[in-house]
């Protein structure tokens, strides 16, 4: 079973569009709600998957209840910790050549009593749970030594834990020594403190997140492919993709297929990027289900293209 934790979910609401014009009135030609958060999309790829999650939310408000009914009308097992403010609303419009545009709210400022209990949370289910998703960014009035703490929790009940956020939650989330972290190119550039122009780039600040307490590292590098980075290895996988639809929730796909094949080695990067592949030519945040998946059409290698330029390289 796999645990996911998102101490910032959100309700996601993504309009299509002909085209963005500011100033103007713009009929959207489709819609659709999806329940969101980084740690949600996880569970959420991995019960259309078949496999066994619960999802550990906190939330509040009307958002919050109807994230939840949303999360239940997917099947999925979801362990809720009731706050007093109101769940964020995110809003996305994507237009036909695939470029999408997000507003995503900052979401409630949890109090010291709240943040303690979504950790309470946890501990309770993390036992018999093989792994432990910790996904997201932090709410308002959690302290950034919060996904430490939970990672060592999830430690102390024998799980293993994977780690998804960015910007000092990373970097202190670190000092817990996850088993994996998963950041992509500018999340990674950003924890090492300088740009990433290639693949090769992006090995070197992987191995620096291992040195700084990650025990691998799976990196998203867009249209680039993936990186796994651990003591036994690197390798570099990759799948094309004739069409993105939209890249929302693309990640937290590739990571719920990576510890769903077991979250280490060359056969779990493989299932993270067809997850991944899959998840881009999808509508909105829509998490692939098997048939979506296409196995064959992936390579993974250890020889890494070392030189080969990041299409968006982080030069920031």
């Amino acid at each position: 079973m796999i645990l996911t934790v998102t101490p910032n979910p959100s309700l996601d609401r993504t309009y299509d569009i002909p085209a963005l014009e500011r100033g103007e009135v713009l009929r959207a030609t489709g819609e659709r709600t999806d329940p969101g958060g980084k740690g949600v999309n996880v569970s959420r790829a991995l019960t259309a998957a078949g496999h066994a999650t619960r999802a550990v939310v906190p939330l509040g408000g009307a958002p919050g209840a109807l994230v939840a009914e949303l999360l239940a009308a997917q099947g999925i097992d979801v362990a809720p910790v009731r706050i007093g403010g109101h769940t964020r609303s995110n809003v996305a419009v994507a237009e036909p050549d695939g470029t999408l545009t997000k507003i995503n709210s900052p979401g409630p400022k949890l109090t010291p009593g709240e943040s303690e209990a979504l950790l309470a949370a946890v501990g309770e289910h993390a036992t018999g749970a093989d792994w432990v998703a910790c996904c997201g960014s932090l709410p308002r009035g959690v302290a950034d030594t919060w996904y430490a703490d939970l990672v060592t929790r999830a430690h102390g009940h024998g799980s293993r834990t994977a780690l998804d956020t960015s910007g000092s939650s990373l970097l202190v989330g670190l000092r817990g020594r996850p088993d994996v972290v998963k950041p992509n190119a500018r999340e990674l550039a950003e924890a090492v403190g300088r740009p990433l122009s290639t693949v090769g780039d992006a090995v070197k600040a992987a191995e620096e997140l291992r040195a700084a307490g990650a025990g691998a590292v799976l990196a998203s590098l867009g249209a680039d492919g993936q990186l796994l980075v651990s003591a036994g290895g690197v390798w570099y996988g990759y799948a094309p993709v004739a069409a993105v639809r939209s890249d929302v929730g693309a990640g937290d796909a590739s990571l719920a297929g990576f510890l769903a094949a077991g979250g280490e080695g060359p056969a779990a990067l493989a299932a993270a990027v067809a997850h991944g592949a899959a998840a881009v030519r999808l509508p909105g945040s829509q998490m692939p289900a098997p048939a979506d998946l296409d196995p064959s059409a992936v390579t993974v290698t250890t020889d890494v293209p070392l030189d080969r330029p990041l299409a968006r390289a982080t030069t920031d």
